[in-house]
């Protein structure tokens, strides 16, 4: 008896041999483990080796090692601070009549020499910017970073991935290190020629090209931690999010150097200030080459979004139209209408078969005729649910509350 297949004649419950085209893959689900009856390849176990392997799919750290003390030793001095702080009987006093300050400053730089570094590398991981930026490998900031914005006498500092709006940041920040500082003891070092790199990339403001990033500033061989003493490879160029897009990642990386390095490769003449294309950049090439004569040591990042102050930016500086990306929104699906709409408002039904120009235009009018031409619209109900609602038919009171209320959709008129 033949069976239901067209691939020859065969007894009922013959195995038929499969060849399949993508082993791993059946039905659009990726097999877990071994399919059955398909051998897997020498390729395919040497994948499955490697993927389970913890020397290769572990993250690589290229950041400086920490030198800490014995856990005894950390112990006791805690236990010195403590007793310290339990004998000194004025402390006891302030803190006891709720009249004891805490100096800020001093916890937010205690909070930098212990754990401070490490959150920021969590929350840089939170952000994906190692991925992004290091693909497989992360750090460990090691040298705490000051970044302020200035503006109009207003200072904009750098965070832990906050936002700063772009007319904040249209001029280079103040940027401050301890160049001093060695990375892996965390004391102060003798040496007078220590030299650092500093780079502001953005991984998400190239659009010809999602695999590279838009380098917006580029310092080379500061001496000492004096910034304004460096090389300055590439020109500040303020973040320019496009209206639409949402939030992007404005990420400082310090990197310390060997030695004084030629990297005049990178150099961007002062005619292609506004070329984006000569601003592509990636990260991982550049560190990749420069692996053994820059290690990173400084992180610090925040996020920007849109506004206002772009439209010049775009027009003036770099000579392009303005960008606005919006989602287009399908049509809504509109059901053949019915005489007696049940468990629905009478007027929202109705209005969503009319135009919505008309619609808007009803709406805008309703307002301005409420609305004095000098002294403004009328003033809201102090209690609004408190006035009883007569004269008007079931569906409308709805609208009606809402309308005392400044709830719905006419809010949008």
């Amino acid at each position: 008896m033949k069976s239901g297949l067209n691939s020859g004649n065969c007894l009922r419950g013959t195995i038929i041999p499969v060849v399949l085209n993508n082993p791993d893959r059946r039905h659009g689900h990726t097999l877990r483990g071994k399919p059955p009856g398909v051998a897997r390849t020498l390729e395919q176990r040497l994948r499955d080796e490697t993927a389970s392997d913890p020397e290769v799919t572990a993250r690589v750290n290229i950041g400086f090692p920490q030198l800490k003390g014995s856990r005894s030793e950390q112990l006791k001095n805690r236990l010195k601070h403590l007793k310290a702080q339990r004998s000194n009987k004025e402390l006891e006093q302030l803190a006891r009549s709720n009249k004891l300050l805490i100096d800020l400053d001093q916890v937010q730089e205690a909070y930098t020499k212990t754990t401070g570094q490490h959150d920021l590398r969590l929350l840089a991981d939170h952000y994906g910017i190692y991925g992004d930026l290091f693909g497989s490998a992360y750090f460990v900031p090691r040298v705490p970073l000051q970044i302020n914005y200035e503006q109009e006498n207003v200072l904009s500092p750098v965070y832990n991935g906050n936002v700063i709006k772009p007319s904040e940041a249209t001029k280079a920040p103040v940027v401050s290190f301890d160049g001093q500082l060695d990375p892996i003891s965390g004391k102060q070092t003798s040496n007078s020629e220590n030299y650092w790199t500093l780079l502001l990339t953005n991984p998400d403001a190239h659009y010809t090209n999602g695999a590279k990033e838009c380098v917006h500033w580029f310092i080379g061989n500061i001496p000492n931690g004096h910034v304004s003493e460096g090389e300055v490879l590439v020109n500040y160029l303020p973040p320019f999010p496009p209206n639409g897009v949402g939030y992007q990642r404005m990420v400082f990386i310090l990197y310390k150097q060997q030695s004084r390095l030629d990297l005049s490769a990178y150099q961007l003449a002062t005619s292609d200030y506004a070329n984006l294309e000569k601003r592509l950049f990636s990260t991982l090439d550049f560190y990749s080459q420069h692996q053994t004569n820059l290690t990173p040591a400084g992180l610090g990042f925040y996020q920007t979004n849109w506004d206002e102050s772009l439209t010049g930016l775009y027009h003036d500086v770099l000579k392009l139209k303005e960008p606005i990306y919006e989602y287009d929104f399908p049509k809504p699906y509109l059901a053949d209408q019915k005489f007696f709409p049940l468990k629905q408002p009478f007027n929202l039904y109705m209005d969503k078969h009319r135009d919505i120009k008309e619609v808007n235009k009803e709406y805008l009018q309703r307002k301005l005729a409420k609305t004095h031409p000098f002294d403004g619209p009328e003033q809201p109900l102090r209690y609004p649910n408190a006035h009883p609602i007569k004269g008007v038919p079931s569906w409308l009171k709805t609208e009606v509350r809402k309308q005392r209320l400044g709830m719905g959709r006419v809010q949008d008129y």
